[in-house]
């Protein structure tokens, strides 16, 4: 590992970034992760190196998370203490390689949501959480096919709690910028300081990431209104043919509701022919239920759990997706 240099200043750091980090997935822009920089203010510490004489550097892009006294993984958004974006990505190393290099790096470090993109990463064993996916062209992009996966019998059930749902008079809304304010209220007002929208940064965050989508064209908020009264908000982008769901809120006067717009996506990726619908991760019920394809995304870390910044309460309790 050749000449090994530590980077702070924001201009290189996004110079780097965007030179070294393939823009595959929504998480992986730049113009994402500033989003959430521009709020939780993390110092940036970047390092690069080279591992041979030839070819670009590698990249570790970690920002110092001070309350837990650790690095994360740029640009160190946390919700009680853990970061939230996910695909977070390691440089192409051999494992022996890596662990040289973590040695260097001083301080502790905990990283989440690890993907393994690369056959060189697929040492890690560690798993965060499982990723939640649909896979349209399973079904020939059809959604009858996709429900006769299900038992003839839940099959029926589901369709009968969609239509009971419906027949109280169902409507959509789409992309409408102000109900992104319904959908933080609903979410607050349903989980109150566990909520993540509860801690403005991240808020406001969010609020930045909505406007950047909107501007590309990739914005996706979807709302169900059941006799005009807002019932469901979830907002979500599409980019490189993958249908993100980022944020969710349902109200607690319309009970199924959220069964309703979960499914609505379904049909929405088989309509619009989308290569994946990304539910991201959290272990919710639902989400096995709807028979979704699992993805393990990982960990590292060389710090115990008990000494991060959390509570009890963590994200697998308060979903920033809509949940059955």
């Amino acid at each position: 590992m050749k000449g090994l240099r530590f980077v702070s200043d924001l201009d290189e750091c996004q110079y780097l970034w965007e030179s070294l980090i393939p823009r595959e997935n929504i998480t992986d822009l730049w113009e994402v992760r500033a989003c959430f920089h521009r709020h939780f203010k993390r110092p940036a510490c970047f390092y690069v190196f080279h591992t041979n004489d030839r070819g670009k550097p590698s990249l570790l892009p970690l920002s110092w998370i001070e309350e837990s006294r650790c690095y994360g993984y740029f640009p160190g958004e946390t919700w009680q203490g853990k970061t939230w974006l996910e695909y977070n990505r390691l440089p192409k190393l051999e494992k022996a390689e890596l662990e040289q290099l973590f040695k260097q790096i001083p301080g502790k470090c905990h990283l989440r949501y690890l993907a393994a993109h690369d056959p060189e990463n697929m040492f890690l064993e560690t798993v965060d959480e499982e990723g939640y996916f649909f896979y349209p062209n399973h079904y020939n992009f059809d959604i009858d096919t996709y429900l006769q996966t299900f038992p003839n019998k839940r099959a029926k059930q589901l369709r009968k709690d969609i239509t009971s749902i419906e027949n109280r008079g169902v409507n959509y809304r789409y992309n409408d910028i102000q109900d992104f304010e319904h959908l933080v209220q609903m979410n607050l007002s349903r989980f109150g300081v566990q909520s993540y929208f509860h801690d403005p940064r991240f808020r406001e965050s969010f609020r930045d990431l909505m406007f950047f989508l909107k501007a590309q064209g990739w914005l996706q908020i979807t709302t169900v209104l059941i006799q005009d009264e807002i019932a469901a908000v979830d907002l979500g982008c599409v980019y490189n043919g993958t249908y993100t769901l980022l944020a969710g809120a349902t109200s607690t006067d319309h009970p199924g509701v959220a069964k309703l717009i979960n499914f609505h996506h379904l049909q929405r990726s088989c309509m619009e022919r989308f290569q994946k619908a990304d539910f991201m991760c959290g272990d919710f019920s639902w989400k096995k239920l709807f028979h979704l394809t699992e993805r393990p995304l990982y960990l590292h870390s060389n710090i115990t759990a008990s000494s991060l910044n959390r509570t009890d309460s963590d994200r697998e309790h308060q979903p920033c997706i809509t949940s059955v």
